[in-house]
């Protein structure tokens, strides 16, 4: 579960409208429209009026933090309009006059009792006042809703990837058990030496997929240990073809989101000509350069499908990778597609 950032945007935002707008710019609105007498040397002479502005405004609360959002949430506008109506023309007026009522009967100070005496009668009302309100709290209402809505956008984004690596995984776990326990199974069956060698190479990837993977993150190290292991059982499988995985040197420590570059091999060696034809390649080279990582994979293509079958498309595998591009690396990748009469061929530039 992510942890909840308690300092976000909307909250410090609120913060300064309340210590800025209603503890410095309401208050000494009030004080210039009450003709109060100027203190020297005080800052703040008449506390009264500074805590009455806060208290004034203290039922737009639920106003801003809970009634926008949700009726913006529900897309229930005329609802709202008739809201704000209702609190910021009827609400607003009492709440100041019974506000006003409270504190005269505390205040012994006269010119002080004087301008409650004539808030609570009602006899002046700052409408311009209760406009800046509106635009202020409402402001904040909007930035609120907003921030929820990215959150949640975020959050729905980030679970809809995960069920996409997981339904990767699952699609990935059968036909590739399958193939490989044949591959295995045909080794056996000549009494091959590096049998035992090859199921052990399986039981680790296996391991990887079905354990490692659960974290968000995971070392290039083992994830490049798991494509190394996936190279060589697809050229166990087609002996005949040239199946090359080339790695320079990487800094131990880096890690990447698990399972990413999958789809671009997956995809690879379910198109390639290694598949139905002899002397075929497969060739995919990683490097970390310059602070990037630079992935390559290129297949050579069928010339002509057999039995006029349609080419599949990548399917949700390259939409996977896009979009956990996207969530991890946003605006920090490329994913160029190269294809000629030949090959097909996919870079990925990540910068780290």
């Amino acid at each position: 579960m992510q942890k909840k950032n308690v300092f976000n945007f909307p909250l410090i935002f609120e913060a300064m409208i309340w210590l800025f707008y209603v503890g410095f710019y309401k208050y000494s609105n009030l004080v210039e429209h009450a003709n109060l007498p100027k203190v020297k040397n005080g800052y703040f002479p008449y506390h009264q009026i500074g805590l009455y502005a806060i208290v004034s405004t203290l039922y737009l609360i639920p106003y801003y933090r809970w009634a926008v959002p949700k009726l913006l949430y529900l897309r229930r506008y005329l609802l709202l309009f008739l809201l704000t109506l209702v609190v910021f023309v009827f609400i607003a007026t009492y709440n100041n006059i019974g506000i006003a009522w409270i504190f005269l009967q505390f205040t012994s100070n006269e010119p002080v009792s004087a301008f409650f005496k004539m808030q609570s009668a009602g006899f002046f009302m700052d409408w311009n006042m209760i406009m800046t309100d509106f635009i202020a709290f409402l402001s904040i209402a909007f930035s609120r809703f907003s921030y929820q809505n990215e959150r949640e956008r975020a959050a729905i984004e980030k679970d809809h990837l995960e069920l996409q690596l997981t339904m990767l995984k699952n699609q990935l776990q059968p036909h590739f058990l399958f193939n490989t326990l044949n591959s295995l199974y045909g080794m056996s069956l000549t009494g091959s030496k590096d049998t035992p060698r090859f199921i052990l190479l399986l039981s680790n990837m296996m391991q990887y997929i079905l354990y490692d993977c659960d974290q968000p993150m995971v070392s290039v190290k083992a994830e490049l240990e798991f494509m190394k292991g996936y190279f060589e059982l697809e050229q166990k499988k087609y002996p005949d073809a040239s199946i090359n995985l080339l790695i320079h040197e990487f800094p131990q420590d880096l890690e990447i989101p698990p399972m990413l570059l999958l789809p671009l091999i997956e995809n690879s060696f379910k198109h390639g000509k290694h598949k139905v034809e002899n002397n075929s390649s497969v060739y995919a080279e990683f490097m970390i350069k310059d602070q990037k990582l630079e992935f390559l994979i290129t297949n050579d293509k069928l010339s002509s499908l057999p039995f006029q079958m349609k080419k599949l498309p990548g399917g949700i595998g390259l939409v996977n990778i896009k979009k956990r591009l996207e969530l991890y690396y946003p605006g920090k990748y490329e994913l160029l597609f190269t294809e000629n009469d030949l090959s097909y061929s996919v870079k990925l530039i990540i910068t780290l």
